[in-house]
């Protein structure tokens, strides 16, 4: 549990690890962090001797942020995943000990959605093929296999912000659109729902994966999935390495039940550019690997760089939680004139009544004030007058549901 002084807390130091986009500094230093960055991950040991002093810290897909390193980085206001993805981040102990977490939602879709495309292209025409046979110096003229995606059907598992926009405009492309979700979710265009992962499988000639890195998810395509395909099927991944056995897909391709397959996310990747890569799909005919890099346009990377700097900057600065994945959302900015009392607690009955009644009694006036709760915990932001004294903090911090409590402004 944290709840440090409630004296102002002034920009600090950020850290913005794996290469994030220099807009992401920018932006934090002009709010008047320090910034400093790394081109690569970090494993547990190098983060906890990096994050003293650190009150902003960006990381990517390849940075563990674990249980140990909250509990022993007491300075850390707010981590941002500047991907989509927030697994990799223990969300629970971010939220216990008083950390917020921000990432970037929707701003990569678009990039993830036309690599998808190309890759659902090339497999289907078979273009890898080609490409290594001409330049192996073989001129190989012909059709065989190389088939239009016009009226193919295209399988989608995961309907979310990226399998629905994929949906639309493989359509737009003349595809036949399945898809498969465990929530209930609107189909959009001509898509047809599916009851069923298998009834997908059996239905589509390209699978492509658009899942999220739950838990649950681990290890969930496998060697019966693969063998419910269609035979001469494709296969795409694009969302998580550990959701897919390898071993069994390499099976699969080599047997020709797969004719292609192109894989974006491994269950274990190098922690930066130029270190070694080994999979089992190294090597195997008309399968696309890429590093990871689904997101990782340059119009896609700048726009996550603004997008997740400004939600740490503005909790940072102002309280504001909007679209945080683990803490209540509140998103306004202080009343202009005011100082912002920003509190984060156990949400349990009085806790609101508690706050209050410190303030009354030390004569602190209310300007405005917003609660808002998320499961086990309550975040309320007080607008006052005058900066709050010490014995004010000190008695908002003794309370034994504070989990974290700010003086902003």
């Amino acid at each position: 549990m944290s709840a440090p002084d409630l004296a102002p807390a002034p920009a600090g130091r950020a850290l913005l690890l794996e290469n994030i986009h220099a807009d992401a500094r920018t932006l934090l230093s002009e709010a008047g962090w320090e910034v400093e960055t790394t081109s690569g991950a970090l494993d547990e040991t190098e983060l906890l001797e990096r994050l003293p002093g650190v009150s902003l810290l960006g990381i990517r897909s390849q940075t563990q942020v674990t249980a140990k390193v909250l509990d022993n980085a007491p300075d850390l206001r707010a981590v941002g995943a500047f991907c989509i993805g927030t697994n990799q981040i223990d969300l629970f102990a971010a939220a216990t000990a008083g950390v917020a977490v921000f990432n970037a939602p929707y701003s990569n879709t678009r990039s993830v959605v036309e690599l998808a495309l190309a890759e659902i292209i090339a497999l289907t025409r078979r273009l890898t093929v080609k490409d290594q046979a001409m330049h192996a110096g073989v001129w190989d003229k012909s059709a065989a296999g190389s088939h239009e995606v016009r009226g193919r059907r295209l399988g989608i598992i995961g309907y979310g912000n990226i399998g629905s926009q994929l949906s639309v405009v493989a359509e737009a492309l003349g595809m036949s659109v399945f898809f498969y979700d465990r929530t209930d979710k609107l189909a959009l265009g001509n898509a047809r729902r599916c009851g069923s992962l298998h009834e997908v499988l059996e239905i589509a000639d390209v699978v492509t994966l658009h899942v999220d890195g739950r838990s649950s998810n681990s290890g969930f395509f496998g060697e019966e999935e693969f063998a419910r395909m269609r035979p001469g099927s494709i296969f795409l991944n694009l969302s998580r390495g550990f959701v897919v056995d390898h071993v069994a897909l390499r099976k699969h391709i080599e047997s020709g039940h797969i004719a292609g397959a192109a894989i974006d996310v491994f269950p274990t990747e190098p922690k930066g550019s130029g270190h070694a890569f080994e999979s089992e799909l190294r090597g195997l005919p008309n399968v696309i690997l890429t590093p990871h890099v689904g997101g990782s346009t340059e119009e896609a990377q700048e726009d996550i760089g603004r997008f997740v700097a400004a939600k740490l900057r503005d909790y940072a600065l102002h309280g504001a939680t909007t679209l945080s994945v683990n803490l209540p959302a509140l998103g306004t900015e202080a009343t202009p004139g005011t100082v912002r009392l920003a509190h984060l607690h156990r949400n349990v009955p009085g806790v609101l009544a508690a706050i209050n009644s410190v303030l009354a009694e030390a004569g602190v006036n209310i300007e405005s004030q917003q609660l808002a709760t998320r499961g086990d915990l309550g975040y309320v932001v007080t607008d006052i007058a005058a900066h709050a004294s010490d014995e004010v903090g000190r008695r908002l911090r003794e309370l034994p549901e504070t989990v974290r409590v700010r003086q902003l402004g």
